[in-house]
């Protein structure tokens, strides 16, 4: 067995009342466990995407190019859906919890200039449409938490660039999304303002860390959103919520204003009900930024242009490690036959072997983790957010960052211990090696492949509690999406269907370094060929 079962092997102990995990190496196993039952939440109902002409009460099921659209030709205003979207998270974000600050009054005002702009003859790209920001990347006067109570009540002075090029493009921010704490998690569960639920089934995980980012756009409380993928934390929740994710190139969209996890893993993503949503929003935030030095010269294409392709001839990848024993079942018929989608729309299908994948999440776990201990270091109190003053210096330090939660904690050991004198070239340095390795494989598959189809997840969205006490269960919820992190290349996650459950299942898209356009071109096509992307949740009558 290899691939798909190979995972972390670690010994616990315990810190400060925190189980902790220390990695020591890699094991295989193998992984039997048949999908988790559970019934859809009653509150819930599966319904088509609406179509030109529908009635605005149902503005909020449309797609943000459908938004867009309909802005453009003036049979809506950009008051009228903005203001459907809060009616919508008014009634139910108390269920969902996607949003932990909304900014009503501006974003109505924000509505009102928008649509007094378009009258004035003004054209922007996102010119009035509705989106929400994960509450992890800077957001100017708006409190950003990162999902902690360390950074309650922290109010930047300045937006991270993404935000000040979609403000740029015209949008409308209707508030900051909820998200694991500081990005560290794969359900949501570890936020300190409560879970987010899935809307497909409440009872079940929304996917993290970008929980908040994709149940906001599944449940139709915006038209898009900004998340961010250190490891799948775009991708992962795309999957389990029926809506289309990207995680960018590594340089393709500036990481300047998002607090980070891990500095050379953290990328911006955008999230929408389809391709061409996210080709929108990706052609907003894309481009050098002089404030990040790694952000890079590369240019830009027109992304909701050209993704606009047929696939004849598409080279497609398929890792044989990627699949097999331990995968549901369910998820894997779904993904092979959406590969299978593929072949009949014309692209070539090669099978190849990754087997040095194998190694993919072990690697990513150190250096993560690494990244995260020495970025977490600058949180005490004393620069940024709430201080718990205990009348000396280190006293206080230590009360204040006692404030982070269980996960936070953990992955902040673990970083350290994998850092320390005596251990740094046992783990961190060797994870890099490793990454290096997985990196070059990588770029000698795309030589002979344009893309690589795998699933996003083993298997499709846990029930609440499932793995929030089993840290290591939750890493390998991430098995399938680090590469791409690793190795810094762009990977979609794209709606391909349902498990008998009605639990949403993704496909991933993945492809070279700055390759954008070729993958969304690949989702495109697909999505043009199938409705699952249109399949939208909605509140029962």
């Amino acid at each position: 067995m290899n691939g798909l079962y190979t995972g972390i092997c670690a010994m616990y102990t315990n810190y400060d009342g925190v189980r902790c995990a220390i990695i020591i190496g890699i094991v295989q196993f193998t992984n039997n466990k048949s999908m988790r039952q559970g019934n859809a939440c009653p509150c819930w109902r599966q319904n088509n995407s609406l179509q030109e002409g529908e009635p605005m009460t149902d503005l909020t099921t449309l797609s943000l190019t459908a938004v867009l659209k309909k802005l453009n030709n003036g049979d809506i205003t950009s008051v009228d859906i903005t203001q459907a979207y809060l009616d919508v998270i008014a009634a139910h974000n108390d269920t969902i919890n996607s949003y932990i600050t909304v900014t009503g009054e501006d974003a109505l005002a924000e509505a009102k200039a928008a649509d007094d702009a378009r009258a004035n003859g003004e054209t922007k790209p996102l010119l009035g449409v509705p989106l929400a920001i994960k509450d992890v990347i800077s957001t100017d006067g708006v409190q950003t938490t990162c999902g902690s109570k360390i950074l309650e009540g922290y109010k930047p002075i300045f937006d991270a660039t993404a935000v000040e090029k979609l403000k740029g493009a015209g949008m409308v921010m209707l508030g900051k999304l909820n998200c694991d704490e500081f990005a560290m998690g794969s359900t949501n569960e570890t936020s300190a303002y409560g879970i987010c639920r899935n809307p497909w089934d409440t009872d079940r995980v929304p996917g993290g860390s970008s929980g908040g980012s994709a149940a906001a756009v599944a449940g139709n409380m915006c038209a898009g959103s900004l998340g961010t993928d250190t490891g799948g934390s775009v991708r992962l929740p795309g999957s389990f919520c029926n809506v289309t994710a990207l995680k960018p190139s590594y340089g393709r969209v500036s990481r300047y204003g998002l607090i980070a996890y891990g500095s050379s893993l953290d990328s911006i993503g955008p999230i929408g009900r389809s391709v061409e949503d996210v080709a929108h929003m990706l052609q907003a935030i894309a481009g050098h930024d002089p404030l990040d030095s790694t952000s890079m010269p590369e240019p830009v294409p027109d992304y909701p242009e050209t993704i606009k392709g047929d696939v004849k001839g598409l080279r497609v990848g398929i890792p044989s490690e990627y699949f097999g024993e331990g995968m549901n079942p369910e998820v894997e018929e779904v993904v092979r036959a959406a590969i299978a989608k593929f072949e009949q729309l014309g692209a070539e299908i090669v099978e190849i072997s990754l087997p040095n994948s194998k190694y993919s999440l072990a690697a990513y776990y150190l250096i993560a983790t690494s990244e995260a201990s020495s970025n977490l270091a600058r949180f005490d109190g004393i620069r940024f957010g709430p201080k718990v003053d205990r009348g000396d210096v280190m006293e206080t330090y230590k009360a204040t960052r006692a404030q982070f939660g269980a996960e936070v904690k953990r992955r902040i050991m673990l970083g350290t211990y994998a850092l320390s004198a005596g251990y740094f070239d046992a783990y961190y340095g060797k994870a890099q090696g490793v990454r290096t390795i997985i990196k070059r494989e990588f770029e000698e598959a795309y030589k002979s492949v344009d893309v690589i189809m795998t699933a996003v997840s083993p298997n499709v969205a846990f029930k609440l509690g499932d793995v929030s006490d089993d840290p290591l269960e939750m890493y390998l919820a991430d098995l399938l999406t680090v590469s791409a992190n690793l190795a810094g290349t762009p990977a979609l996650s794209v709606p391909a269907g349902f498990s008998s459950e009605g639990l949403p299942i993704g496909l991933q898209i993945m492809g070279p370094q700055f390759a954008e356009e070729t993958i969304l071109r690949a989702g495109y096509a697909y999505q043009q060929a199938t409705d699952w992307h249109t399949r939208a949740v909605a509140y029962a009558s």
